[in-house]
């Protein structure tokens, strides 16, 4: 018995000793970073979509009141018979309700325009994303809309190694026409998604999935960077792990589906929420 006690201390030494205590922490701030800057990126597009909900639902509110005030001049016409006989108390109560009409309207037309521009952007960058790509395997490379947001999913056999980090030679090339894109855009910021399957990993380096996904989240971010010249303040790099599968992990062609790394494309909407908000005032 005292023997496998000492021989089991012995490989629990042997193990500790794999993995130095500064190589855990520098691995542990990394973590700790990476998950900041997805709950910072996640917080601030929830704040979009939830800005645009309020932006539409003024517009609807505008868009009642032009209604009842038609409603209430083509009451106040009909009740007089004609302008000629309305008392100027009267007119003058009918010419601001006019006036307002035509105010309100203004203002719903410039809060459309400014929807219509932000939707006008976003099919922009779909339309050059597409067109970047076009030669590209639909099944490796997939570009679609959600909410206002643009999503560029790139499937692990195209970009990676089973197991790996490292950007292939092939990646690199469509890597290379999303920068393109991107560098053409200079107002759009994106997030850089790391997603794995749920089968678990580990090696001397790396201890789990949630590791690796960060770690190729930040593959790609970095030859971004250095290879293609975009700019990193405009990049956030973010596991995710196997915690956002697409469908069920029950199959292997089901596991291969959620092994991709995702790219979430958000122009700067600060400026149209800030028109939005003058306009109302």
């Amino acid at each position: 018995m005292k023997n496998t006690i000492v021989i089991s201390l012995f490989f629990v030494i042997l193990l500790c000793s794999c993995v130095s205590k500064k190589k855990y922490a520098e691995l542990e701030s990394k973590q700790r970073e990476t998950r900041d800057l997805l709950n910072s990126a996640t917080v601030k597009i929830n704040t979009c979509l939830e800005d645009k909900s309020r932006a539409n639902t003024k517009i609807q509110s505008l868009e009642g009141q032009v209604n009842n005030l038609n409603n209430t001049n083509a009451a106040l016409i009909n009740s007089v018979g004609s302008l000629a006989t309305l008392s100027k108390k009267e007119s003058e109560i009918l010419e601001k309700s006019l006036e307002s009409i035509k105010e309100k309207d203004l203002r719903i037309r410039k809060m459309q325009d400014a929807l219509n521009k932000k939707d006008s952007v976003t099919l922009a960058l779909v339309t050059s994303l597409k067109g970047a790509l076009h030669n590209m395997d639909d099944t490796d490379i997939q570009i679609n809309v959600e909410k206002g947001v643009v999503f560029v999913s790139i499937s692990d056999k195209l970009l990676f190694k089973s197991g790996s980090y490292y950007v292939s030679k092939k990646a690199q090339e469509v890597l290379g026409k999303v920068a393109k894109v991107v560098n053409s855009k200079p107002n759009l910021e994106f997030m850089v998604e790391g997603h794995t399957d749920n089968v678990p990993y580990s090696n001397n380096i790396l201890l789990d999935n949630w590791d690796l996904s960060v770690k190729r989240a930040t593959a790609v971010v970095r030859l971004l960077h250095k290879k293609y010249q975009v700019n990193p303040k405009r990049m956030t790099a973010a596991g995710r792990s196997h915690f956002f599968p697409l469908t069920n992990n029950n199959s292997k062609e089901n596991r291969a589906k959620n092994r991709r790394t995702r790219i979430v494309v958000l122009p700067k909407l600060d400026q149209f929420y800030d028109m939005i908000e003058s306009n109302l005032k």
